[in-house]
């Protein structure tokens, strides 16, 4: 899945935001090493991290069916988010500027990735490929953080996240189909009655006896 992302995401900006015969586009670590090796404008794609997408959990199960048949169970998909930092590398600032004004036109252009850069299992899905640029971090992530782990200074940069569904290949083949109604025979059931209790009549019910109280009744005579 991440590679197909990674290919979705070269796709548009090659497309929407930059000319590919000009500006290179990259998905290494923008580090202090890389960054002294550029000798062109590159555009770097950095994916710094991945979290699954609590609330787009589903439980049950999805029905795949041959005509009016259940065939299989599958789990439902699972969302993963992709985190990308998106630099520009110039000669002048002004260039790298223009270059993010740029991707992030791209990005504010499309809810989500569009179809037609899909390929693989993100296309084979069907379903939609979410994306956000330039959203707050998380209270636990600063993007400052992220440029000093890599070792590299600190540049203007757009959060790139991608939600993308993935399959859990987890599949279970249903059984066959019901061609006739069930069934259901009883026996052996004289057999599995204890023998102290055959032929016992159970006893009769004692009568409910009742005590009337007599008030004695004064002669006034």
């Amino acid at each position: 899945m991440i590679p197909e992302v990674d290919h979705a995401l070269r796709t548009l900006i090659e497309r929407e935001a930059v000319d590919p015969a000009e500006v290179e586009v990259a998905f290494d670590a923008p580090t202090k090493d890389w960054a002294s090796r550029r000798n062109a404008p590159t555009v770097d794609v950095h994916l710094y991290d991945i979290r699954e997408d609590l609330r787009r959990r589903e439980r049950g199960w999805l029905n795949e069916y041959d005509g009016d048949r259940i065939r299989a169970r599958h789990m439902p998909p699972r969302y993963f988010k992709l985190s990308y930092l998106v630099a520009a590398w110039t000669e002048r600032p002004e260039d790298e500027h223009r270059l993010l004004a740029a991707l992030m036109g791209c990005f504010l252009r499309f809810e989500a990735l569009p179809a037609d850069v899909l390929s693989g299992s993100l296309a084979s899905l069907g379903l939609p490929v979410p994306v956000s640029v330039a959203l707050p971090p998380p209270e636990d992530r600063s993007f400052a953080d992220v440029w000093t782990a890599l070792g590299g200074e600190l540049k203007p940069s757009l959060d790139v996240v991608v939600t993308a569904p993935t399959d859990t290949g987890r599949s279970f083949p249903a059984g066959p189909p019901v061609e006739k109604p069930t069934v259901l025979v009883a026996e052996g059931l004289a057999n599995s009655v204890p023998r102290e209790t055959v032929g016992r009549r159970p006893a009769p019910a004692k009568p409910v006896q009742t005590r009337v109280r007599k008030r004695a009744r004064k002669n006034n005579n």
